[in-house]
């Protein structure tokens, strides 16, 4: 009965910890807007850009026909904020999303991160500083157990300063010797190709997706194209 009772004790503890993980990732293909999506209590996902801001949050919108699709209707539960007499660093930034904390880098800390996100739940967030690469100075480098790296400004134009790989997932872009229709958009997500419609196609389908899908999975993240 013991062993029972340990073993509920240590999943419901276990589970909430893995829930609060990178669930996504949408990329801009203009690379200006790229979005981390964390899944933060059950079907509560927090939306934060590369340089450590809140963007948004909400709970999954699903379709019962298409299911999952990439927006999010307004959260009901707890929300709470930073009062004025906090730190200036964070001060009125959101605090509490249901049982989630989210704290901040304070004005103590380097000038480069004040006021970014330190951790979302159980995820803790550090970022490129001034004394790395230009293109990526400031970007998200760990959230949690997830790595970002970034093309450096030593890259093609076109892609430097976009996500080079998430964990284990290396992301891909058309280059400036490309199409000037598809140029900086999404080439590979791993083992998925991109291909796009040239500036010699019908005008309006240029730069539009022509083979692949705009969500797809790897590493165990969902990642969405923003295509434009």
């Amino acid at each position: 009965m013991n062993k029972i009772f340990l073993t509920v004790i240590v999943t419901l503890l276990i589970i909430p910890t893995l829930a609060q993980n990178v669930a996504q990732i949408t990329i801009d293909n203009r690379g200006k807007q790229d979005i981390i999506t964390f899944l933060v209590d059950e079907s509560v996902i927090v939306n934060m850009t590369k340089d450590g801001k809140i963007n948004d949050w909400g709970t999954e919108y699903t379709s019962p026909t298409t299911g999952t699709y990439p927006r999010m209707e307004k959260y009901m539960g707890r929300e709470e904020y930073y009062p004025a007499t906090d730190n200036e660093a964070y001060q009125g930034k959101i605090k509490y999303i249901g049982r989630t904390l989210i704290t901040y880098y304070t004005s103590a800390d380097n000038e480069s991160l004040k006021g970014k996100v330190k951790s979302i739940g159980p995820n803790l967030l550090d970022y490129y500083t001034e004394y790395d690469d230009a293109a990526f100075k400031g970007y998200v480098r760990n959230a949690g157990s997830v790595s970002f790296t970034y093309y450096s400004s030593y890259n093609d134009e076109f892609y430097k300063g976009k996500i080079k790989s998430v964990g284990s997932t290396n992301i891909s872009y058309y280059g400036s010797f490309d199409d000037k229709a598809y140029r900086g958009k999404v080439k590979n997500i791993d083992r998925n190709p991109f291909t796009y419609y040239s500036s010699y196609d019908r005008p309006e389908f240029n730069g539009a997706m022509k083979t692949g899908t705009p969500s797809v999975t790897s590493g165990g993240v969902k990642y969405y194209i923003k295509n434009y």
